[in-house]
């Protein structure tokens, strides 16, 4: 038997082999990016309108809501969305005037225009307001979220399937004397990605070093290991991944 064709059939082998290594060193990172840069835009639109609820839930409250049964039921369910209904009285207006060019204050004055504070569903303004918007799968348009869909925003989008809840917190910090509401809501990455360990290890173990290097670096902005909107630190409402 040869020798030679025998080692080249060998080494055809080995570089099929050392080929397929060096396109899946490649392709894991790919795939792997790609799953989180997914998951974390599910994330942000849900926590987008969470957000939105909350800032409703303050402005009618005078405060945010620390958990998701409160927020819902309230917002949901009752009339208590405080807003100032304007009507103009065009009967009052002579003819000879153009309502357009008369400033609000001297419609009101003249008689022209009447407001009043009437009570409205907050969730029904929000509606109103073209607010509390998804992009649908199927049509990939955005479209008004159902109430099914709002009671949904409780849950972590991935794993798919999956009943873990975004964690919600609310509080007042003190500022000069003034309590100012907060809230936070978050989800961690180990949540999120929880079904991603055993293939992708070591490439979420190297995004949350990265993290902790930054924070080391910037002690003074900590960064998260996940995605969150909110904090209970400082009065913001922004989201880590704006």
């Amino acid at each position: 038997m040869k020798v030679r064709p025998i080692i080249q059939i060998l080494l055809a082998f080995v570089i099929v082999g050392l080929g397929w290594l060096v396109f899946s060193s490649i392709k894991k990172p790919l795939d792997f990016e790609n799953e989180f840069v997914k998951r974390r835009d599910a994330c942000a639109e849900k926590l987008k309108n969470i957000r939105t609820l909350e800032e409703a839930y303050k402005t009618t409250y005078g405060c945010y809501a620390s958990d998701f049964n409160t927020l819902f039921n309230r917002l949901m369910n009752e009339d208590s969305m405080r807003v100032v209904s304007k009507q103009i009285n065009y009967s009052a207006i002579p003819a000879d005037v153009d309502i357009n060019e008369v400033p609000e204050s001297e419609q009101i004055k003249k008689g022209y225009m009447v407001k009043k504070e009437i009570f409205v569903n907050p969730i029904e303004k929000l509606r109103a307001d073209s607010a509390l918007m998804i992009t649908d799968a199927q049509t990939g348009k955005r479209r008004f979220l159902t109430d099914q869909e709002i009671l949904d925003l409780r849950y972590v989008p991935y794993p798919l399937g999956s009943k873990d809840e975004f964690e919600l917190y609310a509080s007042k910090l003190d500022k000069s004397g003034f309590m100012v509401p907060v809230f936070l809501c978050q989800v961690s990455f180990d949540v999120l990605l929880k079904d991603l360990q055993d293939k992708y290890e070591d490439l979420i173990m190297r995004k949350k070093a990265d993290l902790d290097a930054r924070t080391q670096a910037n002690p003074s902005n900590p960064q998260y290991a996940g995605w969150k909107v909110g904090d209970t630190l400082q009065a913001i409402t922004d989201g880590n991944f704006e």
